[in-house]
């Protein structure tokens, strides 16, 4: 298929939330659109803070999870396959020494923390279910909406690691497909810390993987299209504290390895339609006191 010419659409937030026709004509094409501004400086702050203060409550002694999307050592992990109810920690795979130390500051050492602070935490929800959030969502299509998963990404500094090229729609599985992913920026991000990149257009073509949860418990990921994404037509989401990347389930997105001397943290909310069916083998399930919500 042919894809669109690198470049983002960005556009100043609609203070109702709700998009333009203009807007939601460019996320049809594109899959993805930038909305700057979308979240106060002061909101943003609050999230940071409450972030701060469950990381300094976390004793890493506790338990040792690791995330990666190039090694996905989390596929094998009780503690990262239960997280869909829960609040939890998982570290950078670079993050601790020979001698089990962690080589820096525990709060560089993250990340990402989930997947349920947006019905576990009041800050967290506060800033994930606000009027202008339930605006934007209903303009986008959404009969009834579902927060299902939410996402504090780190991306630490010196050891932020790669995200290579997925789509989210891998994860999380509807039928039919109406996942949109919802990433805020808490820090400035550039190419330099390892900003967000997609394939404008691409969202258009077929899903190319499918994790689910074997009868066995164990979480696999089939090859549907083994077509490589052409990553060299890649465009990077720049972002400012408080800028809203909106995207499609399948907009195939990745994001280097932060090298520079600031972090990258962001907030990631994943939303699909209740009138869609969640399969059971979707690895991301919930305890029967902790149903999913919308707003």
């Amino acid at each position: 298929m042919a894809y669109a010419k690198p470049g983002l659409r960005e556009f100043p937030s609609p203070e109702s939330g709700r998009l333009s026709e203009e807007m939601l004509a460019a996320f049809d094409e594109d899959g993805v659109i930038i909305l700057r501004d979308f979240a106060s400086p002061p909101s943003c702050e609050a999230l940071q803070k409450r972030t701060d203060d469950l990381v300094d409550a976390f004793d890493p002694r506790s338990v040792r999870s690791f995330f990666s999307t190039t090694s996905n050592v989390q596929l094998d992990d009780d503690y990262f396959v239960r997280s869909g109810g829960d609040i939890r920690f998982f570290f950078e795979e670079g993050a601790f020494d020979e001698a089990g130390e962690l080589k820096q500051a525990k709060a560089h050492s993250i990340n990402k923390m989930g997947h349920a602070m947006h019905d576990l935490d009041p800050v967290f929800e506060a800033f994930s279910r606000t009027p202008k959030m339930a605006a934007l969502v209903a303009s986008l299509g959404f009969k009834k909406p579902l927060l299902v998963q939410s996402m504090y990404i780190f991306k630490p500094s010196g050891i932020g690691g790669e995200v290579v090229c997925h789509q989210d729609s891998t994860y999380i599985y509807i039928e039919p497909e109406t996942c949109i992913g919802f990433w805020f920026a808490i820090d400035d991000a550039d190419l330099d810390n390892g900003c967000m990149q997609f394939l404008p257009g691409a969202h258009k073509g077929p899903l190319r993987r499918l994790n689910h949860r074997r009868a066995d418990g164990k979480l696999v990921t089939d090859v549907i299209d083994d077509t490589p994404f052409p990553e060299h037509l890649a465009a990077p989401a720049c972002a400012s504290r408080g800028d809203l990347v909106v995207f499609h389930g399948r907009s195939p997105h990745m994001s280097a390895p932060n090298r520079s001397s600031r972090s990258r943290h962001a907030y990631t909310l994943h939303i699909v339609d209740e009138e869609a069916r969640w399969p059971a083998e979707n690895w991301l399930q919930r305890p029967a006191d902790l149903p999913f919500r919308g707003f």
